[in-house]
């Protein structure tokens, strides 16, 4: 779950698609960090060619704005991860309220989740919390899966002020972004 800023949005916005300009409530959590409608769109203007009938993860679903945005654009099928009980409810109402049957919520600790993945993947979020250096242990838990598609696409988003991730031997980045205190880049694997 991203978490880090006070007083998040009473909604997330649905930038385009089936769900265009649908509004989400946001859960009341504590630090819950919905990523920013500019760095979406952009993020899902990279993911274009490839998102329709893609299979998806959204590891630290929080507000569900990455998981439902990809959804709302044609994914095949979402898994949204969340830890937080309250939080995981919040995201299956959301999915029913829709109706977004391509979207399952699981309840777990992420890096769990991501180890034990049973189904190829074609593109993964990972935005945890800031400052807590989540994003290297995803990484690794998911590499470990064994389930990413070779021309998988990976999205990594943390704080403006914290390095960049280091990237796992063979991957490079593709195309980066910042907005605010947001830093993202997509991330695939190096071409043999």
């Amino acid at each position: 779950m991203s978490k880090a800023r006070a007083g998040a949005p009473g909604q997330v916005r649905i930038i385009a698609g089936q769900w265009r300009s649908r509004r989400l409530p946001v859960p009341d959590a504590k630090g819950l960090r919905p990523t920013p409608d500019r760095v979406r769109e952009t993020l899902f203007n990279w993911l274009a060619p490839i998102l329709p009938g893609a299979m998806c993860v959204d590891a630290f679903a929080g507000s569900g704005a990455l998981g439902f945005e990809a959804a709302s654009r044609a994914a095949g099928r979402v898994l949204m991860i969340e830890r937080d009980a309250k939080v995981a409810t919040h995201l299956r109402q959301q999915q029913k309220a829709l109706p977004a049957p391509q979207v399952e919520v699981l309840q777990a600790d992420a890096l769990t989740a991501l180890a034990s993945l049973q189904d190829p993947v074609d593109i993964v979020f990972l935005d945890p919390p800031y400052g807590q250096g989540l994003l290297p242990p995803a990484l690794q838990a998911l590499l470990s899966s064994g389930q990413l598609k070779p021309s998988a696409r990976l999205y990594l988003e943390y704080a403006r002020q914290e390095e960049p991730p280091a990237l796992p031997a063979g991957w490079q980045m593709l195309k980066q972004t910042q907005a605010g205190d947001v830093a993202a880049m997509l991330v695939g694997q190096e071409p043999n």
